[in-house]
């Protein structure tokens, strides 16, 4: 039996690979919503919370993590996250996972609670990413500390970069492959490919649209933070 689970932050395009794996028979919860996320979320919120206590912003938009690497796991995170988790855990499906963006949140506990199943990185452009409005936008709701701003995008593009430079402090686990939503989109069968062999099961193909990669180029406002400069450089964003 495989665990799958996807992390990437809010408007990445995760629904895409939720929706790719349940059409494939992987279980993915109980009851989702129209983005494929895992629901009801309450408990993987709460779990957020207990993680944000022990991450502290050095200044301007920086973070320290490394207490999350060395201590013990939060008693309370470990029960919450077993609560969201119960009707994924308990199935008897070969293949089971779940996708909520909060999970990213969380990831460098969840490695640890859970070190050997299949981790999808989803990645997207950050400019096209903040174009929307999400959840996780302000930090605040989930007890992260984070310069404040009365800009709407500047807030989301920091939520952005917090999430990706958390995913970047952590181990990578054993079992985890990288993949960006527009090669999905714009290579769907060579990518596709990629997480077959990765999966080791059969994946459906799903519709998808050109037009969602590259919006930041026609839309309005501000999308360009200077801070994103080595995130993008890094993904290959030009």
């Amino acid at each position: 039996m495989s665990l799958i689970t996807i992390i990437g932050r809010g408007h990445s395009g995760t629904r895409a690979i939720s929706h790719t794996l349940y059409a494939s028979g992987v279980f993915m919860g109980s009851t989702l919503n129209r983005s494929g996320d895992k629901i009801p979320p309450d408990a993987m919120y709460d779990a957020c919370r207990i993680l944000a206590k022990y991450v502290k912003l050095n200044g301007d938009l920086s973070w320290d993590f490394e207490q999350l690497h060395k201590m013990e796991i939060d008693p309370e995170f470990k029960e919450l996250i077993n609560t969201y988790l119960a009707d994924v855990l308990a199935d008897k499906s070969t293949h089971r996972g779940w996708k909520i963006p909060e999970t990213t949140l969380v990831y460098p506990w969840t490695v640890r609670m859970f070190p050997d199943i299949q981790y999808i990185h989803w990645i997207r452009d950050p400019r096209d990413c903040i174009l929307g409005g999400h959840k996780t936008d302000d930090l605040r709701d989930f007890g992260i500390d984070y310069p404040l701003t009365d800009d709407v995008r500047k807030r989301r593009a920091i939520s952005w970069l917090y999430q990706y430079e958390l995913m970047k402090s952590t181990p990578k686990p054993k079992n985890y492959i990288v993949v960006r939503f527009e090669d999905f989109v714009l290579k769907q069968e060579e990518t596709l490919e990629r997480l077959e062999d990765f999966l080791g099961i059969p994946l459906a193909r799903i519709i998808v649209r050109p037009d969602s990669v590259g919006r930041w180029k026609t839309a309005d406002g501000n999308y360009n933070f200077d801070f994103l400069a080595e995130s993008l450089e890094e993904n290959q964003y030009h």
